[in-house]
């Protein structure tokens, strides 16, 4: 069976994260939702999403497929389910559309034909950006069940002082020494090569993703994701880093996502917590305005390719686009739209050509081309967050 990933209607809720990039390819947990959904399925996937992102990410369709609702992370209950699909039917919890059976004959699904086929157990969704912090120790537990089963861990090296090394899991390459090791609140994952260096404290959940690295004396706590290639010092508790992204020296970050190819500098913190102690609002790109976000505790969204200067402040709840350079005294404002170069005493626009020269430099680094499918999709998203911008 030929199995395609759609964004659903819960895109725009996760933006700017998904400006760049599927609904599918959101990192939570230790691995992508496509990721996921590959591994228990055992096969392949691809996705229908934005035109504009459709030539990185395109939709292979064949004879027989079914649609998979990519908001969704998957679980034994639901792939057996998905498993058993045949013509004409659907499978939904309330009112959502989770999977269906199409082929590719088919112009318009109208599932008043479908057969619908109610889902009743729990299943995690991943709907709003915060979701992506606030739901990341369960994804973290599902992921480590899925990726250790039946496997044995590299050995723990003597020289760690480690809590609940039955729920720390080590990677081939892994390299880790004189760091504090504390599982007993959910499991450590550390990838293939990746590395916590010498005084580093750890409090599960854990994912140190492939290549990623813990710098001298870190602080992680909170169910954190460190995305592949991706650096972190200082205090982190309860965030994601999507991969390729470093925060590598002091300062604190919490309740908080990266994207792609961020960088933090030193000294750097943000708020997750509101003097008052009310509710935190984010900014909606629905809506155009705050909303609320039903969370005490929230700290900074920011997308692919933006950075900060040392010693920035980011106030709570505050959402950065996608090829943002934010530096300065003081706190810049909540919603930093994309391509936006300034702080607190005001922005310009940052252009282009100088935000694409940035990408390919730091992209080389890591041996990865900054590829002209790259440089449509970021131009796309510099034309359609115009109107955010006010020079």
């Amino acid at each position: 069976m030929n199995y395609i990933l759609f964004d659903g209607p819960v895109r725009n809720q996760l933006l700017p994260f998904t400006y760049t990039r599927p609904v599918a390819d959101i990192r939570v947990g230790i691995l992508t939702i496509r990721e996921k959904w590959e591994l228990f399925l055992g096969t392949t996937t691809t996705t229908v999403t934005e035109d504009y992102l459709s030539d990185k990410y395109p939709m292979v369709e064949l004879e027989e497929n079914v649609m998979l609702n990519a908001s969704y992370l998957p679980n034994s209950e639901l792939v057996e389910l998905i498993s058993g699909l045949k013509e004409n039917q659907a499978i939904f919890k309330g009112d959502d559309i989770i999977a269906f059976y199409t082929t590719d004959t088919q112009e318009d699904i109208d599932f008043d034909t479908y057969e619908a086929i109610e889902f009743d157990n729990d299943v995690t969704t991943i709907e709003h950006t915060w979701d992506i912090f606030s739901k990341n120790g369960d994804a973290i537990q599902q992921d480590f069940d899925l990726i250790t089963d039946g496997r044995t861990s590299q050995p723990i090296p003597v020289s760690n002082n480690v809590i609940a090394p039955e729920h720390i899991f080590i990677e081939e390459g892994a390299k880790l020494e004189f760091a504090t090791l504390n599982a007993s609140s959910g499991p450590i994952y550390i990838g293939k090569n990746a590395e916590i260096m010498e005084g580093s404290l750890v409090r599960g959940p854990l994912a140190l993703c492939d290549n990623a690295t813990l710098k001298l004396g870190a602080k992680i706590y909170g169910a954190t994701t460190i995305g592949p290639h991706s650096k972190v010092g200082g205090e982190v508790n309860n965030s994601v880093l999507f991969g390729y992204s470093n925060k590598g020296h002091d300062g604190f970050l919490g309740n908080s996502v990266l994207g792609e190819w961020c960088n933090i500098g030193a000294d750097s913190n943000n708020s997750n917590l509101k003097n008052n102690y009310v509710e935190v609002k984010l900014w909606d790109y629905d809506t155009e305005r705050f909303a609320k976000t039903g969370l005490q505790f929230c700290g900074l969204m920011m997308g692919d390719h933006s950075k900060c200067g040392i010693n920035t402040m980011f106030n709570t709840g505050t959402v950065v686009g996608v090829n943002a350079n934010v530096f300065g005294s003081g706190f810049p404002r909540n919603f930093v739209p994309s391509y936006s170069w300034g702080g607190a005493s005001g922005f310009t626009t940052y252009l282009t050509s100088k935000a694409f020269e940035v990408a390919k430099v730091v992209m080389s680094r890591r041996g990865i081309e900054f590829s002209a499918e790259d440089e449509a999709i970021l131009t796309h998203v510099f034309e359609e967050t115009k109107k955010y911008r006010k020079d």
